[in-house]
């Protein structure tokens, strides 16, 4: 039930991101959910999108290292608390997470994360049994 995510490895420098966002655009690739994080040299693109395949290829194709992650994506209500209860399940369930970020989505009444964890399969399902749905590779689709 994972979603694929692309890890984009870009310099650190003036333009980079609005050339592989334009890889992407040019390619009718839609963006769901991005993260940026940069050391001195070079950045670290994270990226969701609509359809994994392609934007890897052609990404790829212009140049870019790009590795692909299996990530964990849950949908939490959106008020105050519900990421608490959610990092709590996984901490009772002793699985750390290495990175999250938001998602965006077409909702006022939920908030969707993503969640590089050491362990998909159990974080999944402690975050199942603990009434959190998760999110698929369809519902990006239909984002």
């Amino acid at each position: 039930m994972a979603i694929k995510q692309l890890t984009v490895f870009v310099p650190n420098r003036k333009g980079t991101i609005v050339a592989v966002t334009d890889i992407l655009a040019k390619n009718n690739i839609n963006m769901r959910a991005l993260s940026i994080a940069e050391t001195e040299d070079f950045g670290i693109l994270r990226l969701i999108v609509n359809d994994e395949t392609a934007a890897e290829k052609v990404l790829e194709e212009n140049g870019y290292l790009i590795k692909v992650v299996d990530v964990v994506g849950v949908k939490i209500g959106d008020e105050p608390g519900k990421l608490t209860a959610a990092l709590d399940v996984l901490d009772k369930a002793d699985i750390n997470v290495e990175y999250l970020y938001a998602f965006m989505a077409r909702t006022e009444k939920h908030a969707y994360v993503v969640l590089r964890v050491e362990e998909n399969d159990k974080a999944e399902e402690a975050l199942t049994n603990a009434g959190f749905k998760l999110i698929t590779e369809a519902d990006v689709n239909k984002l």
